[in-house]
């Protein structure tokens, strides 16, 4: 029972991380907010959402999204005055424009590249029909003679 109690409490431990007093009374704006808070990277924590971390920047982070929110912007701008403040690292998953795109690129690309340059080696290996290995000279077959005679 202990374990099960254990095992419940690590499972909601990332619920934890939006305190009580963060939570906005209308409750469209707050699933808004855990929306675009559990997008956005804690700086302190990295590869954990704002919504999940308990650092105090992210605490600030989340606290800044209700408040823009409340203002009135809307999703997009909330994202883009989050990322004009902090850079585009805030960005859990980064945006699929501009430099990045090369960066999205990369891997497939290489990889595309590496299986194009191993087919033509493989293609440039191949004995082709019909063509005869080359026969021994004088001196080969001497020295082979030599050496399966030694053993």
């Amino acid at each position: 029972m202990k374990r099960l109690v254990l095992i419940l409490m690590l499972m909601a431990a990332p619920l934890w991380a939006v305190e009580p007093d963060e939570v906005l009374d209308d409750p469209a704006l707050e699933t808004r907010a855990r929306e675009i808070s559990s997008g956005l990277r804690c700086l302190v924590c990295r590869n954990e959402s704002i919504d999940e971390s308990n650092a105090s920047l992210a605490r600030d982070l989340r606290l800044l999204v209700r408040e823009r929110l409340v203002a009135g912007d809307s999703d997009g701008e909330v994202v883009d005055f989050i990322v004009d403040r902090y850079g585009e690292y805030v960005l859990l998953e980064p945006r699929k424009d501009g430099a990045n795109l090369l960066l999205w690129w990369a891997g497939p690309g290489m990889l595309i590249l590496a299986a194009l340059v191993a087919a033509l080696y493989v293609r440039g290996q191949r004995v082709q029909p019909g063509s005869e290995p080359e026969a021994l000279s004088a001196d080969e077959a001497r020295r082979l003679d030599e050496v399966m005679k030694d053993e």
